[in-house]
């Protein structure tokens, strides 16, 4: 077992317990005791502690040695070889972004910027795809579709990928779940097809592996194809794997519009039959016609709550989401995989199949080009380096431009690029944005990658969620809207992940627990990227400590590679690791 598992137990032993934070608890009254006398590595004083448990924050002292925390109270005693005054400043566990596509950003540049300076000391990934388990077809496939950042595949495992990352040298700690797309992929391929029982066990098997090295659940993404081919009987069947080896199940789920109470039912029948936790990735309601329907939304997942099972979301705080042209056309036209969609595309019988399915009010398929419109899906990524100069302008720009109706448009466009083409869609309510931010079970994912405004990251855009996600929270929502208080942000950010996670020693500020601690002003902590200049720095965040690394000083990146791989509970480095019979046999965090 390695030094940065093993340690806790001497840490615990002698420094607190390392019992889990409860999940939702009340507020504390008083600041716990310091119990280390020192001597520390690092200690930031004078700042307002926020724990991570959403208790009431008082003015303190934490105190690192090595990779640990190894004391926070009111004042330490002990030799202390370099301090941090955070005086007039907020101390927090670090940020946990739940939903990162930072998988290729880390892989051009280690850094992740963008989510650094907001204080994101774990970026979780896997959202229906993930970057192992990969056999030789995939790898091939893979690297013929890169886009701007290309790269060597040498990895087969997820594993062999995140400790591939690690070696290479990154700032954010990493951790991902196992793709249920990429099973079905490893299998089936990219074809519109039900498994046999065979190839079902073959899958099943496939998320027992990348469990036991240290995946955290099967992640599912079920408006895109292949995932969209899975059906419910499948996706149970993964995620009863997970469960019995201590992940959950988590999902961008098969509709968040026009059929989003279908698929919330779909997500709890799931869980309730596998007995895994599930969450729902970036939980919204997309499109105007469906804006009515959070109340009925959350209505299921509290009652889902009420009756035992562990259902919980995130989210991203805008009011528009970012994919690909691919969710504008119907699953049925890609099955094969990208090529076969781009040759099926220019069958003009086809095409015209697609464009009217693409005009339909009620598609049967995920539709979010329909709920956007042409002027509210902005150009955002592009492959072809001819087709670059049309970054930032609308669909309907570009179909004025040339002449052409918005479908045929979005038609040639993904023929010429060869790519689904990165775009932003406009769909949700910027009230029930700032509603879902205050619900007790939400927690907050990017969706996006951690970059920078610089390199290879200049020959596309983004959307700003990758610059300022978690500052929109804290300075829009927390500060200036008052929709949540700063400690239960913290909390959102830090301990609930956490716990939903399964992690170890991580997302609290508490004695034996690993050093990702941040610094930030909440008087000045804000986002500034915007859709028109999306690749703008947040400010505010000052000091961000990660694995007791200093990899953000007084606001400016170090350059200390201090991420390290985060793994799920059934990693078999764990002592007694591996997967158990059934997800009854673990204990979950309620």
């Amino acid at each position: 077992m390695k030094f940065a598992e093993s340690a806790v137990v001497a840490s615990c032993l002698v420094l607190a317990s390392c019992s889990t934070l409860p999940a939702f608890p009340g507020a504390r009254a008083s600041a716990p005791a310091a119990i280390d006398a020192g001597p520390y590595d690092i200690v930031i004083r004078g700042g307002m502690i926020y724990d991570g448990s959403g208790g009431e924050p008082y003015i303190g002292e934490v105190g690192v040695r090595g990779d640990r925390i190894v004391a926070v109270g009111p004042k330490l005693k002990g030799e202390r070889a370099s301090e941090i005054d955070a005086t007039g400043q907020a101390v927090a566990p670090g940020f946990i972004n739940m939903l990162s596509w930072a998988t290729e950003s880390l892989v051009a540049d280690g850094r992740g910027l963008s989510d650094l300076k907001q204080g994101i000391t774990l970026e979780v990934m896997g959202e229906g795809s993930s970057m192992g388990p990969l056999n030789d077809a995939m790898k091939r496939q893979e690297q013929s579709r890169q886009g701007d950042i290309k790269y060597p595949i040498g990895w087969t495992t997820l594993d062999q990928y995140l400790t591939w990352l690690e070696a290479k040298g990154i700032n954010p700690n990493v951790a991902s779940f196992v793709g249920a797309e990429t099973v079905r992929t490893h299998v089936l391929g990219e074809n519109d097809e039900d498994p046999t029982p065979a190839q079902l066990a073959q899958m099943r098997a496939l998320v027992v592996q990348a469990m036991e090295d240290g995946a955290l659940g099967v992640g599912s993404s079920l408006i895109y194809a292949p995932g969209s081919y899975a059906d419910t009987g499948e996706l149970t069947a993964l995620a009863t794997e997970a469960g019995r080896c201590g992940g959950i199940y988590i999902s961008h789920m098969r509709s968040e519009g026009n059929r989003l109470l279908e698929a919330i039912d779909e997500l709890i029948e799931i869980s309730r039959k596998s007995g895994a936790p599930a969450e729902i990735f970036h939980l919204k309601a997309a499109g105007k016609s469906n804006w009515g329907k959070l109340d009925a939304a959350i209505a299921r997942i509290e009652a889902a709550r009420k009756d035992g099972l562990r259902i919980t979301a995130d989210m991203y705080n805008y009011t528009a989401g970012s994919t690909g042209l691919d969710a504008a056309m119907p699953t049925w036209v890609q099955a094969g995989g990208r090529e076969a969609w781009i040759k099926r595309l220019k069958d003009p019988a086809t095409r015209r199949e697609v464009i009217a399915e693409m005009r339909t009010d009620s598609p049967a398929f995920e539709n979010l080009y329909r709920h956007a419109g042409a002027e509210g899906t902005l150009l955002v990524g592009f492959r072809n380096p001819k087709l670059k100069p049309l970054t930032g302008k609308t669909l309907a720009e570009v179909a004025r431009e040339r002449k052409v109706s918005p479908e045929d448009a979005a038609i040639d466009l993904v023929i010429e690029d060869g790519s689904r083409v990165q775009v932003v869609y406009f769909l949700m309510s910027e009230e029930n944005v700032k509603r879902q931010t205050a619900l007790p079970w939400m927690s907050f994912g990017s969706d996006a990658s951690a970059q920078a405004p610089e390199g290879v990251f200049l020959q596309s855009s983004t959307h700003p969620r990758a610059y300022g996600n978690v500052a929109r929270l804290l300075g829009k929502y927390v500060r200036e809207e008052k929709a949540l208080t700063l400690q239960d942000a913290v909390r959102k950010l830090t301990s609930l992940p956490a716990l939903n996670l399964g992690l170890r020693e991580r997302g609290a500020l508490k004695a034996g627990y690993f050093a990702d601690v941040v610094v930030f002003d909440p008087n000045t902590v804000a986002d500034k990227a915007t859709y028109e200049q999306p690749k703008q720095f947040a400010v505010g965040m000052n000091w961000v400590l990660i694995n007791g690394g200093v990899a953000l000083r007084n606001g400016e990146p170090t350059g200390a590679k201090t991420g390290r791989v985060v793994r799920g509970r059934a990693w078999k480095g764990w002592e007694g690791g591996g997967c158990k019979a059934s997800a009854k046999d673990w204990q979950w965090a309620w």
